[in-house]
């Protein structure tokens, strides 16, 4: 099995080498944590006594190798991207902890990398039903 070697940033993407010589990129959409940090944290990582895991300590993120093997990029013309582009002032970590879920787990809903089952984009959408009725009220 294949190991870790190296890890770095550029144009929006984490790349990683590993001990065989290959290649593996995938879009930071794909780890919202990491695309939220600093370039200064996300430099600070550590690989795994086994070559098979990345760790950023600072930002309590853990990245597998099979992670990497993945190919899903980016869908910003999904439903639910579309309710939050039209809606910037949406606080992503308030609307997912309205509904409890985790705040990755919902930007990579809105990034397209995960898709939403249909009750689960039903229960997103209500949430937003639900904030826009408080809203009214105000």
């Amino acid at each position: 099995m294949e190991t870790i070697k190296d890890i770095w940033f550029e144009q929006g993407r984490i790349f990683m080498k590993t001990d065989g010589g290959s290649v593996y990129s995938r879009p930071l959409e794909a780890f919202p944590i990491l695309k939220e940090a600093s370039d200064e944290a996300r430099k600070q990582y550590t690989i795994g006594r086994f070559g098979d895991d990345v760790r950023w300590e600072a930002l309590d993120e853990d990245i597998h190798i099979s992670s990497f093997y993945d190919t899903t990029e980016p869908d910003y013309k999904n439903e639910i991207a579309r309710i939050f582009k039209r809606f910037p002032q949406l606080n992503v970590s308030e609307v997912a902890r309205s509904i409890g879920i985790n705040k990755s787990l919902l930007a990579k809903y809105i990034y397209g990398i995960k898709k939403p089952s249909e009750s689960r984009k039903l229960q997103i959408k209500e949430a937003l039903h639900v904030l826009g009725q408080e809203l009214i009220t105000v």
